[in-house]
């Protein structure tokens, strides 16, 4: 309990100061037979071998160099822990290829037991955005669950066709209570990249898909920047010029000009739509039934405002574990894929940085 304490406070002054006192280096990793890279961050300083960690990003162009990820990663490594950080290309090209989680976390874990300042004893692993509920699938895998300590997610989801729906919408819910907010359209318009083109009756919509896939793109090299922002309608404009004119009504609805409202009732038509071609052409992009089977330790953090992947995902994440399971989760405006909350008083501020900490706590805890 003091090491977890002391690994929080230096977690805490790191990431006020934005400095953190690491070590990075770039390394390989052999992929089944692919080469992929990898960032190992550590402490500047170390006596001894430190417990290791392995850190998946999500669907973005900027893959492990995600300014949010890198910051948090620095700032954990900076407490006295080693961390990897595994290249997923084709994540970085928005393509969404849950099946490629097993084989990076079992190269990362190659790598770990390689390296001599790493301790000879099972990891941690974390995974954000879309990484984390496949992320946290992995602690039931066989091929890994030996070396796998405790696992995090941060911003995931549990249920595809509600996330997706939500996507579309806006709307989401849980145990009967209803949530409605603007949603990032970055999510849509990788899943549609990925999947529109799938769903019967729509297979000549591949140009819509090239199109949404360069227009996430474009928003992915821009963080900071929502991808709501009117900056990106000339770009719209200009990839609809290469739609077919019959499909061109489907382009705008799924990438609308700045304050064009959707017809909510058909975006929760198409949602459903675009679920079930996902699961047909990838069954694993469905997590729940492999999140019953983790017996290590679960921690789930999410933004309560995320629009991205709704809150609610988080809960769903945490009811699909065993119920005998040591899991927790924590709902915070601290964390979210765009941008973080703004705290309705002071009051509100020191609560929800007291409850981060508690959850950062028992992370720290877990290797």
């Amino acid at each position: 309990m003091a090491l977890q304490l002391t690994r929080t406070t230096r977690y805490v002054r790191s990431w006020l100061t934005g400095h953190a006192d690491v070590v990075e280096e770039e390394t390989t990793l052999d992929r089944d037979g692919i080469r992929v890279p990898a960032t190992i961050i550590r402490p500047a300083e170390m006596n001894v071998p430190l417990p290791g960690w392995i850190m998946l990003h999500g669907i973005t162009r900027t893959g492990r160099a995600h300014p949010q990820l890198l910051r948090f990663t620095r700032t954990v490594a900076a407490t006295g822990m080693v961390m990897i950080i595994p290249e997923v290309p084709e994540w970085r090209e928005l393509s969404l290829k849950p099946q490629l989680a097993l084989p990076t976390v079992q190269c990362s874990i190659t790598a770990l037991k390689e390296n001599p300042m790493v301790q000879n004893r099972p990891y941690g692993l974390m995974g954000f955005s879309f990484s984390a509920p496949h992320t946290l699938a992995l602690a039931a895998a066989e091929e890994v669950s030996a070396d796998i300590a405790g696992v995090v997610g941060f911003g995931g989801y549990c249920d595809l066709e509600r996330t997706i729906t939500f996507m579309l919408t806006g709307r989401h819910e849980y145990q009967g209570k209803s949530y409605e907010l603007i949603p990032d359209p970055y999510g849509s318009w990788i899943v549609a990249a990925n999947y529109l083109h799938n769903i019967p009756g729509y297979e000549e919509a591949i140009d819509i898909a090239d199109g949404l896939r360069r227009l996430a793109a474009i928003s992915g090299e821009s963080p900071g920047v929502d991808s709501r922002d009117p900056c990106y309608d000339a770009v719209k404009a200009k990839e609809r010029e290469k739609i077919g004119s019959d499909r061109q009504p489907l382009f705008d609805f799924l990438a609308p000009l700045s304050g064009v409202q959707p017809d909510l009732v058909y975006a929760e038509e198409l949602g459903h739509k675009l679920a079930k071609a996902a699961i047909s052409v990838e069954p694993k992009i469905e997590p729940f039934k492999a999140l019953g089977e983790i017996s290590c330790p679960v921690h789930v953090l999410h933004g309560r405002n995320d629009n991205l992947i709704p809150f609610t995902e988080g809960l769903r994440i945490k009811d699909a574990l065993p119920t005998q399971s040591d899991s927790y989760v924590t709902i915070t405006r601290l964390f979210g894929h765009s941008t973080q909350d703004r705290f309705p008083s002071p009051f509100h501020a020191v609560q929800e940085v007291t409850v981060f900490l508690r959850a950062i706590e028992r992370i720290f805890g877990l290797v």
